[in-house]
């Protein structure tokens, strides 16, 4: 179940908003009693409530909004009390003090701002004894072995538990508390209305994550990044997942670099399945695969990694997504029945030198292209020309190429830089093929300026939904319902597309 937190300076916003989430399908909101601050009315709050509540009055040092005295704040929550709150939260070190009254059940919680105990074990059973109905742990992950630390925790408790992680790194464990046992996890009014680190807002967990249908034969995957908050993986692939009617899941996981061999050696443990590898992980991660494909090998990266048993299976989804789309730009208007198109000593320019880049200038090389790098961080260009065994250019001198083939593989253009170019307009004509990964948005300045000098285009929505779609097949084993993936990711990128 999830729980709506609600923090308004107002009642009468506080109850209105309670009653929308009511008719919305909400079961269960936290009213935060510290954002109203002293005149609070409880009996203005509480009659005739939509739904059951759990009553808080959070204090400073806990992440809340209290400027009264602790004795009025303690008198507030034994009020709720009498009132009969279905639940009220009680933190641990003044659980002691407030007896159990009617029917209110107390969640005993505790919360940590700095990190995350070492001995999460050993709290929990301390707060267990503090006439708990539910035990609540709220910390702050630094590391991703502290989500897993916590998560592990509440799947063994005996007692109801709710271990949330804050932050980003911590998302997951607010996804899948009911899948490890929570009696609810929760969830903010609206995107612009978090209360706490990495809560998510209940229109994504109902909606997207599709949280009260998760069970415990739903099969996890997800994207690891850093950032990851940005991705549009999830929404493409819960889409398609929900489109072909399959109980699977596709989380965002953020992984700081260094610890991307614990994430990776806790999938198995955590029941993730497969996942998708991106910034800055892509050659890191070829390092943990226990086999991998020879083009995945070839490139020295991936953005997929495959888990079954004991095998870590690694491939590169970009490689054959850019590949498909540069043939069948050059397969156009061409006979059905005519030989593949052949790139031998076909000029191309990428411009950037990361994951994408890599991908796309080995796969060229291969088949034969004059290949020619440049990033604007020469060293990198240099790099991977030296590894692909092709040249490199300096950032200055890119346009001295005249490429039959220009491939964007750098950020440039990239929401929210819209006005942004990484190629002079005035070199672009009607012989080339322009190339731009960029996916967010669609028609990037790049690609404004190629259909203007009537160039042919790939976008980097052709490339991302490819390279999803067979990330999609080595999830499931079935095709991908691409078209309802393209649907997906344009509605993200739109500009006109409203924040849930």
């Amino acid at each position: 179940m999830i729980c709506v937190s609600l923090g308004r300076t107002r009642h009468k916003h506080m109850i209105a908003e309670h009653r929308h989430l009511a008719e919305n399908g909400v079961q269960l909101v936290e009213l935060r009693l510290d954002y109203i601050g002293r005149a609070i009315d409880l009996t203005r709050l509480l009659k005739d409530r939509p739904t059951p509540v759990v009553v808080t009055n959070r204090r400073r040092e806990d992440g809340g909004r209290w400027m009264g005295t602790e004795a009025e704040r303690q008198m507030v929550l034994r009020s709720a009390i009498v009132a009969g709150v279905e639940y009220v939260d009680l933190e641990a070190d003044i659980a002691g003090d407030i007896p159990r009254y009617g029917q209110t059940k107390r969640v005993v919680s505790y919360h940590d701002f700095d990190g995350t105990p070492d001995d999460l074990p050993g709290l929990h059973a301390e707060m267990a004894t503090m006439d708990a109905d539910v035990v609540k742990i709220a910390c702050q992950a630094t590391t991703i072995a502290d989500t897993v630390r916590m998560m592990e925790m509440v799947r063994q408790a005996k007692l109801p538990t709710i271990g949330i992680c804050m932050g980003e790194i911590g998302m997951m464990t607010r996804i899948l508390a009911g899948r490890l046992g929570s009696p609810f996890t929760f969830a903010s009014y609206s995107t612009d209305r978090t209360l706490a680190p990495g809560q998510l807002n209940y229109k994504v967990m109902r909606d997207l994550y599709r949280f009260d249908e998760i069970d415990g034969q739903t099969e996890l995957f997800g994207v690891v990044a850093d950032p990851v908050a940005h991705s549009h993986s999830p929404l493409i692939h819960n889409r398609a997942f929900q489109d072909a009617e399959i109980n699977a899941r596709y989380l965002p996981f953020r992984v700081p670099a260094d610890d991307l061999n614990v994430f990776i050696d806790a999938c198995p443990r955590l029941g993730i399945r497969g996942i998708s590898v991106t910034i800055p992980h892509k050659e890191r991660a070829l390092a943990y695969c226990t086999q991998a494909e020879q083009a995945a090998t070839g490139i020295g990266a991936i953005n997929t990694m495959i888990f079954d048993e004991e095998e870590r299976i690694g491939y590169n989804t970009d490689y054959r997504a850019a590949m498909d789309c540069i043939n069948a730009v050059y397969q156009a208007g061409r006979p059905a029945d005519s030989l593949p198109v052949s790139h031998q000593s076909r000029r191309v320019l990428i411009l950037g030198a990361g994951g994408v880049a890599r991908a796309i200038a080995w796969g060229m090389k291969q088949r034969g292209a004059e290949v020619t790098i440049s990033s604007r961080t020469e060293e990198r260009a240099v790099q991977l020309a030296h590894e692909i065994g092709t040249r490199s250019v300096p950032w200055e001198q890119r346009h001295e190429v005249q490429p039959q083939l220009l491939v964007n593989g750098t950020p440039v253009g990239m929401h929210p830089h819209v006005d942004d170019c990484p190629y002079d307009p005035g070199k672009l004509n009607q012989l080339m093929v322009v190339f731009d990964t960029v996916y967010n948005p669609e028609s990037t300045m790049l690609i404004k300026h190629a259909r203007n000098a009537r160039s042919k285009i790939i976008t980097g929505v052709d490339m991302f939904v490819r390279q999803a779609a067979y990330q999609f097949k080595l999830f499931t084993g079935r095709e991908a319902p691409s078209s309802r993936m393209r649907e997906a990711i344009k509605e993200a990128t739109s500009p006109v597309r409203l924040n849930p």
